[in-house]
């Protein structure tokens, strides 16, 4: 019986490799040092237009947190051919849509179009770094913009501040320590010639990378991005020196707060390596293992046979420098914080000591190329892979590659990363607590 379910997988493996086709793509530099990616799929009507930027909260001073957040709103504000107002309006008249998103490492600003508007998205991302707009009036209008999003999305949201008080305790000399969205009082504190600056440094074109993928004419889309991009100057390089990480040896015990929850958390936190690295992609798949799904180990034992936890998991939160990787649990009935911590701990025992079982190794596997399968299914979906891969790992065709990476994950692996990363002397354990349980 074990053989022919072993064949059964075999055959699914086969199935999604016929469908992960490789993905075409071109890259090349411009004088001034922009990163270019183009990709061609004349399968729809569209194009994704991407501009990448290697610059997130990482980067910024540290009485100055959340410039690159802040940017991320700031440079929708306008240019010098566009008045304020009017970006999303022209997005949004070509038939386009858009967004941006920022995090500790990076920022990215995407606009999807009907094909014949590849020109526009062009020329607005080519504005956005050309002729940028900033005045204090822009300044004063997304400070408001982004207190309103850090009310919604931390201060009120329950759980919201868990990962910052996760990264506070277990970096303390990185940058990594602080947040994305960064803190209120420094930005009400910055001037406008510190935004000045910020944008001279960061937003230049050797440190960003173009992506255009979908339906475009390649020799066209070239010409097009020539004109628009390659008269803008160089600016000067980045030098990156951030302080590096002692390595944990001793449990790290903290406590904080949360008024939106009554219903406490425990999450034990290890500091990991970075995201360019085989351990990180192993401990993805541990995490996958303990918690994707209602068949996951903790799931199964803690959620639904014991009835010990309300919610339980594991995450892989990996980064540029480092990762921190997470488990946690909120108990039910009277199960107490340190019984789930228990339970949680007996699991990564069993990982750390015994080969995880063919059949769930089996698992694994068909989980991570269907998640490969998946992220290829879209020209966005690609277009950002494109850019990520280049920026993060200095290796853009690892969007056809990294899944042989996970391919070659042994079983046993998988048990010496747990046996690296995952033990007691090497972690935080926070206790996060209702506000009315403060003392």
């Amino acid at each position: 019986m074990k053989r022919g379910i072993l064949t059964l997988t075999a055959v699914f493996l086969v199935v999604f490799s016929s469908y992960a086709q490789k993905v075409e793509f071109e890259e090349y530099d411009l004088n001034n040092g922009m990163h270019v990616i183009l990709h061609q799929d004349n399968a729809a009507p569209v194009a994704f237009i991407a501009t990448y930027y290697h610059v997130g909260a990482k980067d910024e001073q540290p009485d100055r947190t959340g410039m690159a957040h802040f940017f991320e709103h700031l440079l929708f504000e306008g240019t010098k051919n566009i008045a304020r107002g009017e970006w999303d309006k022209i997005v949004s008249s070509a038939g386009g849509n858009g967004n941006a998103t920022t995090d500790d490492d990076r920022t990215y600003y995407y606009e999807q179009f009907p094909s014949n508007e590849v020109a526009t998205g062009l020329w607005l991302e080519s504005e956005r770094l050309l002729h940028p707009i900033i005045e204090q009036v822009g300044v004063d209008t997304q400070n408001e913009v982004v207190k309103e999003e850090k009310r919604l999305r931390v201060d009120n949201q329950p759980y919201g501040s868990f990962l910052e008080n996760v990264k506070k305790n277990i970096f303390k000399n990185h940058p990594y320590k602080g947040t994305t969205i960064g803190k209120m009082e420094h930005l009400d504190a910055a001037t406008l010639d510190e935004f000045l600056a910020f944008n001279k440094k960061f937003y230049v074109p050797n440190n960003g990378t173009l992506v255009v993928a979908g339906d475009i004419n390649i020799k066209e889309v070239k010409k097009l991005i020539e004109d628009y991009f390659g008269s803008i100057p160089r600016g000067a390089d980045i030098v990156r020196n951030f302080p590096k990480e002692e390595p944990i040896t001793e449990t790290i015990y903290a406590k904080a707060y949360d008024a939106n929850i009554n219903i406490p958390a425990i999450m034990a936190a290890y500091r990991t390596p970075s995201m360019t690295t085989k351990d990180s992609r192993i401990l993805d798949m541990i995490s996958s293992y303990l918690s994707t799904g209602r068949s996951s180990v903790l799931y199964k034992k803690m959620v639904d046979k014991k009835k010990m936890a309300l919610q339980t998991g594991a995450i892989n939160f990996s980064q540029e420098d480092y990762g921190t990787y997470i488990l946690f649990g909120l108990p039910q009935g009277k199960n107490t914080l340190d019984d789930l911590l228990n339970g949680i701990d007996e699991e990564i025992l069993k990982i750390q000591k015994d080969l995880i079982s063919e059949n769930d190794y089996q698992k694994l596997q068909n989980q991570f190329e269907n998640r490969f399968v998946s992220s290829n299914a879209t020209v966005e979906g690609i277009a950002g892979s494109l850019a990520e891969y280049y920026v993060m790992f200095g290796d853009t065709n690892l969007i056809n590659t990294e899944i042989d990476i996970f391919r070659s994950i042994t079983r046993e692996e998988i048990r010496e990363v747990a046996k690296k990363y995952l033990n007691p002397n090497q972690r935080l354990i926070l206790e996060y607590l209702p506000e009315s349980a403060k003392k």
